[in-house]
């Protein structure tokens, strides 16, 4: 496997997991706000930015990296 092939292979793995949360997170947020209920756009809005911390943060310096 050469080094190209793999830093590809990364850079689309990423590209995948970055729209996978980013679209994930979005609905997840919206349905959050529809509800109208402070409590819970709270609660969501807490796991929201661990999500992005833990997926969408390391997926985004992995795409500036590999692009």
């Amino acid at each position: 496997m050469t080094d190209y092939f793999l830093l590809k292979t990364l850079h689309i793995l990423s590209a995948v997991v970055l729209m996978g949360t980013g679209s994930g997170i979005a609905f997840f947020m919206l349905m959050a706000v529809l509800s109208r209920s402070q409590e819970t756009i709270r609660n969501v809005s807490r796991i929201v930015i661990l999500a992005d911390w833990l997926f969408t943060a390391p997926a985004v310096l992995v795409q500036l990296i590999s692009g």
